[in-house]
């Protein structure tokens, strides 16, 4: 424990200091959102965008070896996939006219191979597994900065508009009849979550994204059914768990993500167990 204080406090190692900031920062927005995705049950669309958001992810890795365009990132692309992904799903909300199990069916898988296509065509060699799965130990200063900015922007729109969110969330027929635009706060909820899943991306990778999600709120759902206290409980588990993930994955060696996920997994059946009994 000792050994792993003095590297996280270490000047000369600073990348395991940052993911360490960055695990605290990203609980916020995983904490909120995780938990309006539970209460929604939204989880397959959350899957949905962070999938999508390889398509991007894989033409901006493209445009940027063959045309020489670095300031085309594959964050850039990510998000501008995963928001159209998110705009889509909204269209269907509004319209009506189409399956959205099925929209999001055709966004999931188009979004994937896209991705994939473009990943596999690249000039050079392209490793898909840091997107698909993350790497916390690459995250620069840079990195934080952003992931602060859009946790302010994600904490702006989630608390201003809670009420809405939250009479939406657990019954969203009454709060129509009460004369309140449900579907505009929906649309809300879909793009916050394309942003959450853009934020984290580079920290847990895109097929991790919808464990953190859920499994926190999860959690915490099995003990309080207030979505105030569901918040502030999944922000503090997503804390725990990705601190000592961190710490885990550093004394054993393995990947910090997969370590994370499977501690937030025992501590969900765990608390099952409990909550049965």
């Amino acid at each position: 424990m000792n050994g792993f204080i003095n590297v996280l406090f270490n000047p000369d190692i600073p990348f395991i200091r940052f993911a360490f900031i960055a695990g605290l920062l990203s609980s916020i927005p995983f904490g909120v959102i995780g938990s309006f995705v539970v209460v929604k049950r939204m989880t397959y669309i959350a899957g949905a965008l962070s999938h999508a958001a390889l398509g991007g992810i894989g033409i901006a890795l493209y445009i940027g070896e063959k045309y020489d365009a670095s300031f085309f990132t594959p964050m850039m692309g990510a998000f501008l996939f995963s928001m159209l992904a998110g705009l889509l799903i909204s269209i269907t909300v509004i319209s009506g006219k189409e399956r959205i199990d099925t929209v999001i069916g055709v966004i999931w898988a188009a979004g994937m191979s896209i991705g994939l296509l473009f990943i596999s065509i690249t000039p050079g060699y392209v490793d898909p597994m840091s997107y698909l799965f993350g790497n916390i130990l690459l995250l620069t200063s840079s990195d934080l900065i952003l992931i602060s900015a859009l946790n302010g922007v994600i904490l702006f729109f989630s608390f201003f508009f809670y009420n809405q969110l939250l009479a939406t969330a657990f019954d969203e027929e009454f709060t129509h009849i009460r004369g309140v635009n449900t579907v505009i706060y929906q649309i809300m909820l879909i793009m916050l979550i394309s942003m959450t899943v853009i934020l984290m991306i580079s920290i847990v990778g895109i097929v991790m994204i919808i464990a953190f999600l859920t499994i926190p709120p999860a959690i915490s759902g099995f003990f309080t059914k207030r979505l105030r206290s569901m918040i502030i409980l999944s922000i503090f588990l997503c804390a725990f768990i990705m601190s000592a993930g961190l710490f885990f994955s550093y004394l054993l060696k393995l990947p910090t993500s997969s370590v994370a996920i499977i501690l937030a997994t025992l501590i969900y059946i765990v608390s099952f167990i409990i909550k049965k009994d």
